[in-house]
């Protein structure tokens, strides 16, 4: 088997000598190429070169980032799960969602040694992904449409997103509690929290108007919060199309009602109310914002949209689980 490694060296939760111990116990059972990712970027870069090359496995030692830029390297020409190299994750970032909502351990030595029993006994599933790009008609129609394994966002959460980016690049460490500081100040920021400007759409149903939040979720947990998972929409699988959940009101009332239900949520129920809009199983969706929102697609900030069409794409890449 040949199998191309891709390491984000500035992984969160990995040292420089735990990866060389991954790289050895990987490279003893195939045979093996890693690359240490140099660029915002390389990541997806060598994803297209190995969909276009012999390469029979592409691993990832990185963050949910490192994942996203994989995927959309090896899907660069579409999906085809009988012919583009399997998928298999190493997680090293400060979440992981992709790599738990598959069922793996969290801590790189232990997936490692999960990802190595998963390939002697020939065990895999083929997931969906989700695929946003401009909407047509809209000034956003010539954006590049872009993959996301396990959710997006356009508006408060995206912006959460940017502002803890913001931070990083300054030196901080991506944290829990970073998050929920800057969660704090994005409420405290929001100008449209209490009439939303987003306006989702939908083939054969009634639009569902003035959505201060949309969270599109592609499996579920939507994220972590330490080892708690939350459910936004409790539904999602990687097995359908994408749900999404939406929120009309963000008054402080109501974020203390929706924030305890996120919290405390199960798998039988996520968020509920009468702002709250739950949708499972779409295919195809746009969303539409009177202004410009920021956008986020698995934890990455891409700037600010109006018009950003979603769509659910079934069996899309296989993956060692």
């Amino acid at each position: 088997m040949r199998a191309l490694l891709v390491v984000n060296p500035a992984a969160t939760t990995t040292s420089a000598r735990t990866r060389d111990v991954l790289i050895h116990a990987l490279a003893s059972e195939m045979k093996l190429d890693a690359v240490t990712t140099e660029y915002r970027g390389h990541a997806r870069d060598l994803g297209r070169q190995a969909a276009d090359e012999d390469i029979d496995l592409v691993i990832t030692l990185g963050g949910d980032g490192t994942i996203n830029e994989v995927v959309n390297g090896l899907l660069h020409e579409g999906p085809d799960p009988d012919r583009l190299p399997r998928l298999a994750v190493v997680p090293g970032g400060s979440t992981n969602v992709f790599a738990r909502a598959l069922g793996l351990p969290n801590d790189a030595v232990e997936a490692t040694g999960a990802l190595l029993d998963a390939l002697r006994q020939g065990s895999e599933r083929t997931v969906g992904l989700g695929l946003a790009a401009g909407a047509p008609g809209s000034e956003d129609e010539g954006v590049p449409a872009r993959w996301f394994t396990f959710n997006a966002g356009l508006g408060f959460d995206a912006g959460v997103v940017g502002r803890v980016e913001q931070h990083r690049e300054r030196g901080k460490r991506s944290t829990h509690s970073l998050y929920l500081r800057q969660a704090i100040r994005q409420f405290l920021g929001e100008p449209h929290r209490r009439q939303g400007t987003i306006t989702l759409e939908r083939p054969g149903a009634d639009p569902v108007t003035d959505l201060v939040l949309s969270i599109v979720c592609n499996t579920t947990p939507w994220t972590y919060l330490g080892n708690r998972p939350v459910y936004a929409s409790p539904k999602a699988s990687f097995d359908k199309g994408l749900d999404v959940l939406g929120l009309s009101r963000m008054s402080t009332v109501a974020v203390a009602r929706y924030g305890t239900q996120l919290l405390t949520s199960s798998p039988a129920r996520g968020p509920h109310g009468r702002h709250a809009t739950s949708l499972h199983d779409l295919t195809d969706f746009t969303l539409h914002s009177k202004v410009p929102l920021p956008l986020q697609m698995d934890g990455d900030h891409l700037g600010l949209r109006t018009s950003v069409t979603f769509t659910g794409v079934r069996r899309a890449l296989r993956v060692i689980v």
